[in-house]
């Protein structure tokens, strides 16, 4: 798992279901919550202020495989990694792991867009200090989840 950023998480009781385990959602949000967290890390903001149009990263496709349950109390690790940089894109892919074993796998592609009150939400290229700055992050694609992923990748950068 080089070559990504990991974030150490508990399971915390609002993240259960009924049934006593993670519910699905709540692997989106851990996803999502080390994206943000590579992002600071990097000296860097997903919601990007400056004196031009502010950008935003929408999502445009993702999903996860769930392989073990989850349930509250547990300690895991969360690891992230940019699998692709597009122009106006960029592709992650998660890890997660309890106890070195992996119990879910996830991709995530967002766009790179300007947003802001009463403006067109539009796609527009990724700043280059954003996508230096990632490159850190960059895994090979022996580190991917494979065909199956590289399919999802290249059907959500269309």
């Amino acid at each position: 798992m080089s070559n990504r950023f990991v974030m150490p998480r508990r399971v915390e009781f609002v993240d259960t279901d009924m049934a006593g385990i993670v519910h699905f959602t709540a692997f989106f949000r851990y996803m999502e919550t080390a994206e943000h967290e590579m992002f600071r890390s990097l000296g860097l903001s997903l919601v990007g202020e400056g004196h031009g149009p502010r950008l935003g990263w929408p999502r445009v496709c993702c999903g996860f495989d769930f392989l073990k349950a989850l349930r509250f109390g547990d300690e895991v690790e969360v690891y992230i990694g940019v699998a692709q940089i597009g122009g106006t894109s960029i592709t992650y892919e998660a890890e997660i792991v309890r106890n070195g074993e992996v119990v879910a796998r996830g991709y995530s592609t967002s766009a790179c867009c300007e947003v802001g009150p009463g403006t067109q939400i539009k796609a527009v290229p990724i700043p280059a200090e954003v996508s230096e700055k990632l490159k850190q992050y960059l895994i090979s694609e022996s580190q991917t989840r494979g065909k199956e992923s590289r399919k999802n990748i290249e059907e959500c950068s269309a």
